[in-house]
């Protein structure tokens, strides 16, 4: 882990405004991984291929994933709904997993031989592109904020954005070299870390926690007495400085290093 936030706290108008910035986010991946579900799926039957059609579903479930979040930043106070949608997204990432994992072993097995599909290698190159963006904009903007489910989200995109290199990977070996259980195998890899991931996330740690309303006793004031009670936190103490340098109800987290 990283050093402590020592970040002064979010004016309100930049809070707004990175919460405006995670809608956008949000809502530019939900509707590229629609065009990107419909393309693989469809080039996927076309050319029998398992990895294509896996890919689509990988897809449909980032979808998944990013409507958790556009769901918890639709309402006045995003940070009530924080929880829910952390237990959405680890449901995704196990979801992925599971795609993943029956594609990959299907064709480890043999069940598939995928013919060679141009459209497939385009897509697979230009999601290996967009991607890794939109997964570091939304990890940036999701750290500065203290939203943990934000943090999550960009996790999701950047296995999104392996698999796409795995996909391209893969569909290049298998046109070019008959290298069929290439990809497979990286793709099993990748399905661990989506259940190491969708763990973490189910625990909610995102590597990512919070300053904003922390006190001296490291108490989040926000949260009802219900929720204190579950996490087996004490009352806030009132005091508003946070050992170590920390700042009180202020933005930014407790994140590890880049």
């Amino acid at each position: 882990m990283g050093p402590r936030s020592t970040r002064a706290p979010l004016a309100p108008a930049r809070r707004a405004l990175l919460e405006r910035r995670v809608r956008w986010i949000v809502t530019a991946t939900i509707a590229y991984n629609v065009v990107e579900a419909v393309v693989a799926i469809t080039a996927g039957r076309i050319a029998s291929s398992a990895a294509l059609v896996g890919f689509g579903l990988d897809s449909v479930v980032e979808v998944l994933s990013a409507a958790a979040v556009a769901w918890q930043f639709a309402a006045p106070d995003p940070h009530r709904r924080e929880r829910t949608a952390m237990r959405l997204i680890a449901v995704s990432f196990f979801g992925l997993a599971v795609f993943v994992s029956v594609d990959a072993v299907r064709t480890l097995l043999g069940a598939s031989e995928p013919d060679h599909s141009t459209v497939g290698i385009v897509l697979a190159a230009v999601s290996l592109a967009i991607m890794p963006f939109l997964s570091w904009f939304e990890r940036r903007t999701g750290r500065e904020l203290g939203s943990a489910s934000a943090v999550a989200d960009s996790r999701q995109t950047l296995l999104c954005t392996y698999l796409s290199a795995v996909l391209l990977v893969g569909l290049v070996l298998s046109s070019t070299l008959g290298w069929t259980w290439a990809d497979p195998i990286a793709a099993l890899v990748i399905a661990a870390v989506a259940v190491k991931e969708g763990v973490e996330a189910w625990r909610g740690d995102a590597c990512c926690s919070p300053v904003a309303g922390l006190h001296a006793d490291g108490v989040a004031p926000h949260l009802t007495p219900d929720a204190r009670h579950e996490r087996g936190e004490a009352a806030p103490s009132g005091t508003d400085a946070r050992p170590g340098g920390a700042t009180p109800d202020g933005g930014g987290c407790t994140c590890c290093a880049d």
